[in-house]
């Protein structure tokens, strides 16, 4: 069964296709990231624009990849929330379109399920139950998967979203957006120690919530001090201290929730599971696999909802043309 999957939450026009959920045959991203990084962060109206003039290309474009016609599709899937409300219009009015002129089903995505199910992609199947952490730019927190959507949501931040945090912090630093990546270089340099600064950890004891308000507030005013006190900024290690920092919090919670549920996977899901030091450590640390998909697949992509829109398919649901878009929808006990 050949599913393509439309993506536009926030400001990557993205489309794949997919074979029974599992089987990647194209996966293209238009992304407008050039347009927004004067900004330091994503512009609505902007993206919203830019999607409308890109999805014709992007999606003709993950059909040749794929050496697929329109004839042998068999389902439309397309994120209808959560994300920016103009972006989400934006795709799903396309997507509407494309149902209604070919006669096809449409199947509504959950934009965060479609980051777990980008680990169906040509990897073996993970096993349930598993502890499920979706980090990036909009979203962090931990859930509980005890089988194909059933979702029990353990925690989430209580302020800025990890990739937020990073975002917002290398515009402290003067490295461009988006942050996630430039931090990860930054840190890299050679010499740059991660304890060179001292950075807060908020733990939220008894929690599985996370807090990086005041992690970046605690950057702000290390920069500002040493401004007062004439001392150069070493970017790379205030850099690599953030990081560190982030990424302590995100594995100490997941490797908790692990030992209490009883889990026997793990998957990491979003932008920010691009990070190397991340995936590494959490690798390192869990005790049971960690299910993690190629750096391509981490990010927003049109592959990933079109392999969670196959498992929806199959456990009947279907979009109608007076389907809304849903830029607050909680990831929920949906099972399959």
């Amino acid at each position: 069964m050949r599913i393509i999957g439309i993506e536009t939450s926030c400001d990557e026009t993205a489309a794949g296709v997919v074979v029974d959920g599992r089987h990647l045959l194209s996966n293209v991203i238009s992304s407008q990231e050039h347009l927004h990084a004067p900004y330091g962060g994503i512009v609505p109206e902007v993206a919203a624009r830019e999607h409308l003039l890109a999805l014709p290309a992007t999606i003709r474009t993950a059909l040749e990849r794929a050496d697929t016609a329109w004839e042998q599709i068999d389902a439309i899937a397309v994120t209808h929330g959560p994300g920016l409300a103009g972006s989400l219009l934006t795709g799903l009015s396309y997507a509407k379109g494309l149902s209604y002129a070919l006669g096809l089903p449409l199947v509504p995505v959950n934009h965060l399920e479609g980051h777990l199910y980008a680990n169906w992609l040509d990897a073996p199947e993970p096993e349930f139950p598993a502890v499920a952490l979706i980090v990036s730019g909009g979203h962090t927190a931990l859930f509980l998967a005890s089988g194909h959507g059933a979702y029990q949501r353990l925690g989430g931040t209580l302020d800025d979203a990890a990739g937020e945090a990073f975002d917002k912090v290398a515009r402290l630093l003067g490295l461009g957006f988006p942050g996630g990546p430039a931090i990860q270089r930054a840190a890299a340099a050679v010499g740059a120690s991660p304890t060179a600064f001292k950075l807060p950890r908020a733990w939220l004891p008894g929690t599985a919530d996370f807090s990086f308000s005041g992690l970046k507030t605690a950057t702000l005013h290390l920069l500002q001090r040493l401004e007062r006190e004439g001392e150069p900024a070493p970017v790379a290690e205030i850099a690599a201290a953030f990081q560190g920092a982030v990424i302590e919090v995100l594995v100490a919670k997941t490797v908790a929730a692990v030992a209490e549920h009883g889990a026997r996977s793990v998957l990491l899901g979003g932008g920010v599971a691009a990070n190397l030091m991340l995936r590494e450590v959490l690798a390192e640390r869990a005790p049971v696999p960690v299910r993690v998909a190629p750096v391509a697949l981490c990010t927003d992509n049109g592959a990933m909802i079109a392999a969670a829109g196959y498992f929806r398919f199959h456990a009947g649901d279907r979009g109608s043309l007076d389907l809304d878009v849903a830029p607050s929808l909680p990831l929920t006990a949906q099972p399959i």
